[in-house]
């Protein structure tokens, strides 16, 4: 006798049509009317193959039943009742630290702004490095630059495409050095015979027309630190003397996305219990301004704070996500472009059946480099003793990082190894970790619900597109 039971799942309709997301193998598989009834059949208890198969056949007596369960136990949606329940993946690493390939450094050439914003990481209460006060340099050199850019090549094994992301403090206050950055990178890549992009991350209050027009040239991709309209972005995006910077950014980036169409430019947002209107936001900065890309994120910060979203501020962004990713999926059957990255984003990563073990690259195939040339795990971390990975002068710490691998994989985070959507979230960013909890190792459980439902959203609206317009999904493949 065997006896059959559920595999690890979560079900979800689209387009009249049924699906299961098969974890942890984030495959997407959708259910025909037999595998459906046997799904259905089998229900909560174990029950024996025989019997299963006698509960369906009077329905489908042409099908080959049997088969059809065959091919669910291959894909996991059922599994014998007899086996354990499959443990979380075996901790890293598998393989040595040294085989995984850096493709991204994130080069802070400054940790100097000249905006104050009230909710921002690096410079509130929530700060973790000393930007003031601290060991590290206000302004990357020359010389580090190079050597970043020098350390990615060297430990970029073979992949063909490296990024090199320029970041702050305010980027552009050091714009003399990462327009030298540039043309030496791309030297480097011809060398090494691969290929380099460079992105841009800027409050856009000291773009130049020089700077616009170096951008456009040298096809450099821009994502803009902006919240919207003039009241939500000057109620915290303010100058060090408190006055507001909307109509200082405005016609600088009007400007960028006239002369920058290479790229999309993107901007991004950062919410708050004040600055929540996702809805109004979003036609704002599309419409009105222009911009081809939004993408919002719930502010990090501890969560005393005015501006921190509480339980009922993660319910309205969830439920104004699901209005304007509906808005989204019309646009994609139609065939239109929508510029909700947030959707898009996922669905990539649902597409390419994604199954993390880490939530993001950091320390892995991404570094951050401190203006002083320390390593860190990624732009947030930069110039952290308790976060460094090594130097540009010395290179990576393999002992740290491997250490920093094994202590933060999902293996160890037990709250999640009962989560369906633990293969995109994998418990969450190590920052708004260190910044809520005080250590990277602890998951976002105050993210979970959202998570969860954000996930759900965007599972569906990927059947929907599978069923009705599926070459929409092409996109995704490269």
């Amino acid at each position: 006798m065997t006896m059959l039971c559920l595999g690890e799942h979560h079900a979800f309709e689209a387009a009249d049509q049924r699906y299961l997301y098969l974890v942890p193998s984030a495959a997407v598989f959708a259910l025909d009317a037999p595998a459906g009834a046997l799904i259905d059949a089998l229900g909560d208890q174990p029950v024996d193959r025989a019997e299963l198969i006698a509960r369906v056949s009077p329905e489908f007596p042409a099908m080959d039943l049997d088969a059809l369960l065959t091919e669910l136990e291959q894909i996991h949606a059922v599994r014998p009742a007899a086996e354990p329940v499959p443990e979380m993946p075996a901790i890293i690493p598998l393989t040595p630290v040294e085989s995984f390939p850096l493709t991204t450094a994130v080069l802070n050439v400054t940790n100097q702004c000249n905006l104050s914003c009230g909710y921002c990481y690096e410079y509130s209460e929530d700060k973790i490095v000393d930007t003031t006060n601290g060991a590290q340099p206000k302004f990357m050199t020359d010389e580090t630059a190079r050597k970043s850019i020098d350390l990615l090549f060297r430990e970029s094994g073979e992949v063909e495409v490296v990024h090199v992301s320029f970041f702050g403090g305010e980027t552009l206050m050091n714009y003399p050095v990462l327009s030298r950055a540039v043309p030496y990178a791309k030297a480097q890549a011809e060398a090494h015979g691969k290929r380099v992009e460079f992105n841009l991350t800027t409050n856009a209050t000291l773009l130049t027309t020089k700077m616009i027009e170096f951008l456009a040239q040298e096809d450099i991709s821009v994502t803009v630190s902006v919240d919207g309209p003039r009241d939500m972005q000057n109620r915290f995006r303010v100058f060090h003397d408190g006055s507001g910077s909307y109509d200082v950014m405005l016609p600088r980036v009007r400007e960028l996305l006239q002369r920058h169409r290479s790229r999309p430019i993107g901007a991004r947002v950062t919410l708050t219990s004040q600055v929540n209107d996702i809805l109004g936001i979003y036609q704002h900065l599309t419409e009105e301004i222009g911009f081809q890309e939004v993408g919002f994120a719930p502010v990090t910060t501890s969560p005393g704070r005015d501006h921190a979203l509480d339980g009922s501020g993660f319910d309205q962004m969830v439920t104004q996500f699901k209005a304007l990713a509906d808005e989204f999926l019309r646009a994609a059957l139609a065939g239109q472009h929508h510029g909700f990255s947030n959707v898009s984003e996922t669905l990539g990563e649902i597409h390419k059946g994604v199954s993390k073990a880490y939530p993001c690259g950091a320390g892995l195939g991404l570094i951050g480099v401190a203006t002083g040339g320390d390593v860190a795990l990624c732009h947030r971390f930069a110039g952290s003793d308790e976060h460094n990975l090594g130097s540009v002068t010395e290179g990576l710490d393999r002992e740290a990082q491997q250490a920093f691998l094994e202590r933060n994989h999902i293996a160890h985070k037990t709250d999640c190894h009962t989560c369906w959507a633990r293969p995109l979230c994998s418990g969450g960013c190590y920052h708004e970790a260190h910044t809520r909890y005080g250590t990277t190792t602890h998951p976002n459980l105050h993210y979970c619900d959202w998570i969860r439902e954000w996930t759900d959203i965007c599972l569906r609206i990927y059947g929907e597109i599978a069923e009705r317009s599926p070459r929409f999904l092409n996109r995704f493949d490269s």
